[in-house]
């Protein structure tokens, strides 16, 4: 092959299904393969692999088919200088549907990722399995899944929902550590809507069973939501500047943040209303202790009564997991355990240390939590603070009642440090519940039941209602002005920076899923 071949077999194959398709998914609203990976990538930096490789179905006239890169461009390049594997499912050719030789090309670059320890994102705008392959195709999601596997805890991996995922396409996202999904021109399912009315007789839109905001507000699947494929381009690489390339290394340090000074933030002591019973956004607490208030919220519109955040303290990332006391409360439930679980776990595996801000009143009660499972869920989280071994750090803002507080990363559960506000009140539950149990039957012989009651009342929470009966057992490490909290976290984490913690020899511990 001359160079005037090569340049010309090249041109085809880099249009693609070709001008008429291109316009096409234009006109949907959506972006090309190689339109997300050049927005993705630095400029030049990306390498396409595999580029020549065809197909070898034979059936259902497929032999006479030409799929320019069987439907998927793969390759490696640069994203804020650090390299990053991807895969982008090309609509355009054969609706991206996967084959045996696609899922070789994805197969091949998660190894690459995997062996040069760099994160992989996986773009999916696919129809699906080849049918024309039948159990080659399954086949080849098969060996994606474990891939997906093998890279999990090893590097970061990133799924971006641009456009159909359907069927078994579904688990690789699902088994990928953060969704990105763009609204309105993505679905996100197993099975679509015409497979249930037959099956079911449940009338639904493609939209309301599998698209953004329904994953987003109720199941949890995905994390994050984009408005169109560039904001989900841009979601992933801010996702990714707050992540190591792999468990070999630590997360990027903004080395500037590091020489600053960290003094007291007086806004911080007027943040807590002077009720104890009312609310107030944990955001706010948040944001005046991440640096330049930046966070990032995986899973914001799911399981609102806990949030789970990146962001950084002195130009290192941290995982934030706090209560939110304006949503139930700030409660634990099933969603909010398995949400703050998942998160914690992340973030072990990947050296991000753990901030824990505390005002939660206990678990949710109710027939539904319980048989729903809210033992099993709620000792995810148990088990999640308990396995990791990163630098933990505990902030009790309020309330820390019952097993709620244990969860929430207790020094019982392995914190390195714990400190409480003023404002704290650790105890099994709040005063009228505790007086309810531990005086019932004085109660009930009081002349005045209710002047007796708040008198105990008193007296229980003078005992409790304040963090000095936990200092002096030893559960706290200091009481601290809340001013102050930004400071005492950040010489914490400096101090934690060489912690190491051995744990028995197991080929794996047994999570309560």
């Amino acid at each position: 092959m001359d160079l005037d071949a090569l340049r010309r077999e090249r041109t085809r194959l880099l249009q693609a299904g070709g001008e008429s398709r291109i316009a096409r998914q234009h006109a949907q609203g959506k972006w090309t393969a190689r339109e997300r990976l050049s927005a993705l990538f630095e400029a030049d930096s990306f390498q396409e692999s595999q580029l020549f490789r065809k197909h070898r179905c034979v059936h259902f006239g497929m032999q006479s088919k030409e799929l320019p890169g069987d439907g998927v461009v793969v390759g490696a390049g640069l994203v804020d200088g650090r390299p990053v594997y991807a895969a982008s499912q090309d609509f355009t050719v054969q609706g991206g549907t996967v084959g045996e030789v696609t899922a070789q090309k994805i197969c091949k670059v998660m190894d690459e990722a995997l062996k040069n320890g760099a994160p992989f994102v996986l773009i999916c705008d696919s129809g699906g399995a080849r049918i024309q392959e039948g159990v080659g195709a399954l086949s080849g999601f098969g060996q994606i899944f474990y891939r997906n596997v093998q890279l999990s805890g090893v590097v970061p991996q990133i799924s971006i929902i641009a456009g159909p995922c359907a069927g078994g396409a579904a688990y690789s996202p699902a088994l990928s550590d953060f969704l990105i999904q763009v609204k309105g021109t993505s679905q996100l399912f197993i099975t679509g809507p015409r497979v249930i009315e037959e099956v079911t007789g449940e009338k639904v839109t493609a939209e309301a069973l599998g698209g953004a905001m329904s994953h987003a507000l109720r199941s949890g699947v995905i994390h994050f939501v984009a408005e169109d494929d560039g904001d989900a381009i841009r979601i992933c690489r801010r996702l990714l500047s707050f992540l190591p390339s792999s468990n070999r290394e630590d997360p990027p340090v903004l080395e500037d943040r590091r020489a600053q000074a960290y003094g007291p933030l007086p806004a911080l002591n007027a943040v807590l209303p002077e009720d104890p019973r009312e609310a107030y956004d944990m955001r706010a607490v948040l944001r005046l202790l991440a640096d330049d208030g930046d966070l990032m919220e995986p899973q914001a519109l799911f399981a609102t009564n806990v949030i789970v955040a990146f962001g950084r303290m002195g130009g290192q990332t941290v995982g934030f997991v706090a209560n939110q006391p304006i949503q139930k409360a700030g409660v634990l439930d099933i969603d909010a355990a398995d949400k703050a679980a998942r998160f914690i776990r992340f973030c072990d595996a990947f050296h991000i240390p753990l901030v824990t801000l505390v005002d939660v009143p206990g678990f949710l009660p109710g027939v539904s939590q319980e048989t729903g499972g809210i033992i099993r869920h709620g000792a995810k989280m148990l088990y999640a603070y308990s396995e990791a071994t990163v630098p933990k750090v505990t902030v009790i803002l309020r309330k820390a009642y019952g097993g709620a507080y244990l969860a929430m990363c207790s020094r019982d559960l392995g914190a390195d440090r714990v400190c409480a506000w003023p404002s704290a009140e650790i105890a099994v539950m709040g005063a009228e519940g505790a007086v309810s149990v531990l005086y019932r039957e004085e109660l009930s012989q009081a002349e005045d039941a209710e002047q007796r009651r708040a008198e105990l009342c008193r007296s229980y929470r003078e005992t409790f209602a304040n963090p000095m009966r936990a200092a002096e057992l030893g559960m706290l490490d200091d009481i601290i002005e809340p001013a102050d909290t930004r400071a005492y976290v950040i010489a914490a984490l400096d101090l934690l920076q060489g912690k190491r913690e051995s744990r028995p020899h197991k080929k794996h511990g047994l999570m309560p899923l």
